[in-house]
């Protein structure tokens, strides 16, 4: 049997614990502090291959295998279960570190998102902090607090850096995404909150973690500011989102966003979104939009492509208008984007300019022209169909590649 035992936030770890232990497993720190018996073989843990494979030969005997929290979220007990099965396991939790966090600032966590960035890209958790409100981030080498600053730029959301949690040297310290990029926090950090504290405490929940998924998308127009009926409209933006496919932990571009209604909706289904509107009218109506659906939106006043430069690389892109820039800007967003390009033109002469910027860009490409008609009642009680303006959508998918270089 092997016993996982979670040492908490600081909490010492009880003699009877390791007694007549053959193999004790864990961190530096943890088997320092701990009353490993004279006779135990210590594996500090670095490398979890050899770890396991010291396990693996002990199982006849007594192991324990020290953790920080609980080991269960976020831990070594996925590793372990998944090596010798749930059944050799006795794991005895301690408190986390994101829930003593939460406690030092006398918050509720049931409505958070918890993100790892430990020994995973940073930049998921970068876009997880951007879209939501309450954000507990692990931290690893190299995804830190001051690198999630930086990343996070002139973001309006407040840092918690908790070190040292449950130590005589702990501290929770309140910062900006700047103030965090421009320290050395040190080895000592335990979890970074990132906060927008206007919504701290949250609304009362059902089900714990992310937010629902939003209940339904391919809104009406009538839900959004706009000028002129100039605002994609829901058919078209109904499957420009099933091909840009958002989700949390992604980064969207609405590149000429105009009333920013393809920023909105990615933002509820929980991507972090960057909208560019050349239009300072049309800046302040995507800003309006987004916080009458309650998401938050980056908004980059500018016009394509060169707005794009400074931007974070995004993982899908919704180009929307049809000017004669439309070819350099499909071009500059399929040199950046991750996974997918979708292009809305109502013009016919831009469609293979528009096709070729994919293509050259090392996209495959797919469209369809959409033609709907919708029901508008008449005088009588009876019903008409109103055709609305036809709109060719383009959308181009990188293919994904193995890390032994085969297409999947």
């Amino acid at each position: 049997m092997i016993t996982v035992f979670g040492t908490g936030t600081g909490a010492p770890v009880p003699a009877e614990v390791l007694a007549g232990a053959r193999l004790v497993v864990g961190g530096r720190r943890h088997l320092e502090s701990a009353p490993v018996p004279a006779g135990a073989q210590q594996v500090v843990l670095g490398a979890l291959a050899p770890a396991l494979d010291r396990i693996g030969r002990c199982l006849e005997e007594k192991v324990v295998v020290l953790a920080s929290g609980d080991p269960g979220f976020f831990g070594i007990v996925r590793a372990l279960a998944e090596r010798f099965g749930p059944d050799a396991l006795d794991v005895r939790p301690g408190v986390s570190s994101v829930a003593t966090a939460f406690a030092r600032l006398g918050l509720p966590w049931d409505d958070a998102v918890v993100v790892s960035a430990h020994g995973r890209e940073l930049r998921t958790a970068v876009n997880v902090c951007r879209a939501r409100p309450k954000v507990a981030v692990l931290t690893g080498p190299g995804a830190g607090p001051a690198e999630l600053g930086a990343a996070l730029g002139p973001d309006p959301r407040t840092l918690y850096v908790a070190s040292a949690l449950g130590s005589d040297a702990e501290r929770v310290e309140r910062v900006s995404p700047a103030e965090a990029a421009a320290r050395d926090w040190g080895t000592a950090v335990s979890v970074v909150l990132c906060l927008d504290e206007t919504r701290a405490l949250g609304a009362v929940r059902t089900v714990a973690g992310d937010a629902p998924g939003a209940d339904r998308w391919a809104l009406e127009e009538a839900g959004f500011g706009h000028r002129d009926s100039m605002i994609t409209k829901f058919e078209v933006r109904a499957l420009a989102l099933a091909r840009l496919g958002p989700r949390l932990g992604d980064h969207v571009w609405d590149v000429g966003a105009g009333s920013g209604s393809v920023a909105v909706e990615c933002a509820r289904l929980g991507a972090a979104v960057t909208a560019v509107e050349k239009a300072p009218d049309g800046v302040g109506r995507i800003r309006a939009n987004a916080a009458a659906h309650g998401v938050d939106v980056r908004v980059v006043h500018g016009t394509a492509p060169g707005a794009l430069a400074g931007l974070d690389d995004p993982d899908a892109v919704f180009v929307g208008g049809g000017g004669r820039e439309l070819p350099a800007v499909v071009a500059a967003c399929a040199l950046r984007a991750r996974r997918t390009v979708v292009v809305a033109m109502a013009a016919l002469d831009r469609v293979p300019q528009a096709r070729a910027a994919l293509t050259g860009a090392g996209f495959s490409c797919d469209g369809v022209l959409l033609q709907s008609s919708r029901l508008a009642p008449l005088p009588g009680e009876v019903t008409r169909l109103a055709a609305t303006n036809p709109v060719f959508l383009l959308w181009g998918s990188r293919t994904p590649v193995s890390q032994e270089g085969v297409a999947l």
